[in-house]
């Protein structure tokens, strides 16, 4: 046997191994680091708004809602859905407009009946959501109809008062008194909803665990 004839199967099998990095999606991780730089956004524009810079804080702002953008439209287009991806997306968001709030009611520019609201309904999703974990297990939250109505809100009324910094167009203050009422509507909805819809899960655990137990000691 020859020397090349040898080396034949050793280099049959790097080929087999190279042959699917070619099916490899070189921007299968293009979501996850737009939403990691949509969090590294948040320092600089938090920065911004604390200093009086609004409108460099007000370009960030739309960079950021343009990465949240295109790393929902890529995961779809690409395929590229992973589980990070899913829980890494709504927690830079929610990160993002609750750091917003906080700067913004600090600076005077923001309801403090609007913040409260807002956080007293996340608060109280994270709480009943670590219970149903505890209690049953349950891990996916998939946002309402309601949920993402209210987030679109906020980002609109975030948008709206940022700009209203740099303007004093009539259309610009109408715009940020209906971005801040639809948000406290929409808190207060999307939260009963939420309500709703625990007590219906958690009623049908416990009924489906009674079940259970009545087939076993009927056994």
């Amino acid at each position: 046997m020859s020397k090349e004839e040898a080396m034949k199967p050793a280099a049959q099998l790097f080929v087999m191994d190279e042959e699917p990095n070619h099916h490899l999606n070189p921007f299968r991780s293009a979501p996850n680091l737009l939403t990691l730089l949509r969090i590294c956004l948040m320092p600089f524009l938090v920065a911004a708004i604390l200093t009086g810079h609004y409108a460099i804080s007000f370009g960030l702002f739309v960079v950021a809602g343009l990465t949240d953008a295109l790393d929902g439209a890529m995961a779809r287009m690409l395929k590229q859905r992973t589980v990070l991806g899913q829980y890494l997306d709504p927690v830079a968001d929610k990160l993002l407009l609750s750091t917003l709030f906080l700067v913004l009611l600090y600076k005077g520019l923001f309801p403090v009946t609007v913040t409260v609201l807002v956080f007293g309904r996340d608060v109280a999703i994270l709480i009943v959501a670590a219970l149903l974990y505890v209690a049953v297990g349950r891990r996916e939250f998939r946002p309402s109809i309601f949920g993402k109505a209210n987030t679109i809100a906020q980002v609109c009324a975030v948008a709206a008062v940022l700009l209203h910094q740099l303007t004093t167009a009539n259309w610009i203050a109408i715009s940020q008194k209906a971005a801040l009422g639809a948000t406290m509507i929409l808190t207060v909805i999307s939260g009963l909803h939420y309500a709703w819809v625990v007590s219906r899960r958690a009623g049908a655990a416990t009924a489906n665990a009674n079940h259970a137990s009545d087939n076993r000691e009927g056994k």
